[in-house]
């Protein structure tokens, strides 16, 4: 790997982490005037638009071969998650959604090992176990009432790392065309979907303009920008090294979230720290031995 190509994947990582770091601010400030279901379907149906030339001009490419690739990436990449992450925050902070998605790393890792038989070393299973611990402290926050709803955001990392994994063995395809074409196939059950809810509701609500705003940039950036960098990103690498971008958005997100004056419990930090322990040990595999050899 040359020095153009290792500056690049750093610049992407850094994009990538303001970029969904940033992304769960914006979900709470569209649900001001959306419901989840409404944020989650335009958050579809924008990006779409926004990628539909590359889609429509990829359509050839849109075979056989990867039918079912760019399926599951579209539901469970972009479709699914959608919906599953402003649910999620009509009950916890947006700074809580931002640290458990850190969990994607892990799911990358296991769901890989499983059902696309990558190896693994016994370092990186430890860190997928330090992982879900670090999640569980997450979603008990400090107090013996455990969050449910923090479990539709794990749900959704896990469908990231089944995408993730997919995206990887796509063959024929660039990250681009990836992505124009899972948001593609995702849009017509997005377009039934916000149909489906009320959406006189919304303009009755103050500031909507300004909510739908914020559902903009989301869709823009988080959705079609950052999904196309983060699959060539995947593609110039693997998914575990791809997913090295969970150490940081955390960090982007609790920012975002204090400055809005969330509050975070102290023993949010230390399970965090376990998360990001897990993830270190997932992409730097020979970790551990190296401690042991140090300690010796």
């Amino acid at each position: 790997m040359n020095t153009k190509s290792k500056i690049w994947h750093w610049l992407a990582v850094v994009i990538l982490s303001l970029i969904w770091g940033t992304s769960y601010i914006l979900m709470k400030k569209g649900l001001r005037s959306f419901s989840p279901y409404q944020l989650a379907s335009l958050r579809i149906l924008i990006s779409c638009l926004c990628l539909l030339p590359f889609a429509l001009r990829s359509l050839s490419k849109f075979n056989n071969k990867n039918f079912i690739s760019i399926l599951l990436i579209g539901f469970f990449g972009s479709g699914i998650p959608a919906i599953l992450y402003p649910l999620a925050e009509t009950r916890i902070d947006s700074s809580l959604t931002g640290m458990l998605n850190t969990l994607s790393s892990a799911f990358t890792l296991l769901i890989g090992i499983v059902f696309y038989k990558r190896k693994a070393m016994r370092s990186q299973i430890a860190g997928v176990f330090l992982g879900f611990a670090g999640a569980a402290g997450l979603l008990y926050g400090g107090s013996l009432a455990f969050n449910y709803f923090g479990l539709f955001v794990v749900l959704a990392t896990l469908m990231n790392g089944i995408s993730n994994n997919e995206v990887s063995k796509v063959e024929g395809l660039k990250g681009f065309e990836i992505t124009a074409l899972s948001f593609l196939v995702v849009s017509p059950f997005a377009l039934a979907l916000l149909l489906g809810t009320d959406l006189h509701a919304v303009v009755l609500t103050p500031h909507w303009l300004l909510n739908f705003g914020y559902i903009a940039i989301l869709s823009v950036f988080s959705s079609a920008f950052a999904n196309v960098v983060y699959y060539f990103l995947i593609r110039d690498t693997s998914p575990v090294v791809a997913s090295v971008v969970a150490y940081f958005i955390p960090i982007v997100a609790t920012l975002w979230g204090l400055s809005d004056n969330e509050h975070l419990a102290s023993t949010l930090f230390f399970s965090v720290l376990l998360i990001l322990a897990g993830v270190y040990l997932i992409n730097r595999p020979g970790a551990l031995r190296k401690i042991r050899q140090m300690i010796k």
